[in-house]
């Protein structure tokens, strides 16, 4: 499993989605799933396998730390392992 998000994926992370939404998805051989904030930026990231009789994808868990400033410009962006999870959808 992957403990540090190489730049393919961060490119999938770095798009804008729906807001408030959480959202499946492939990568390779790894099902994801992503919630987005209020803006559509990814900010929660499950990393895993999905199991196809619970739904629910085991693997790991990664949260996103953003910070602003107050015109709104990014000052902090990076993603932390917060270790192995499972997340049903």
């Amino acid at each position: 499993m992957m403990s540090v998000l190489k730049e393919p994926l961060l490119k999938i992370l770095g798009k804008t989605y729906a807001a408030n939404e959480m959202l499946e998805l492939t990568f390779g051989r790894y099902d994801l799933a992503i919630k987005t904030d209020n803006k559509g930026r990814a900010i929660l990231l499950f990393l895993g396998h999905k199991d196809p009789q619970t739904g629910k994808i085991k693997g790991e868990r990664f949260a996103r730390r953003l910070v602003e400033d107050a015109e709104g410009n990014i000052l902090k962006d990076h993603w932390d392992n917060k270790g192995k999870a499972s997340a049903q959808f």
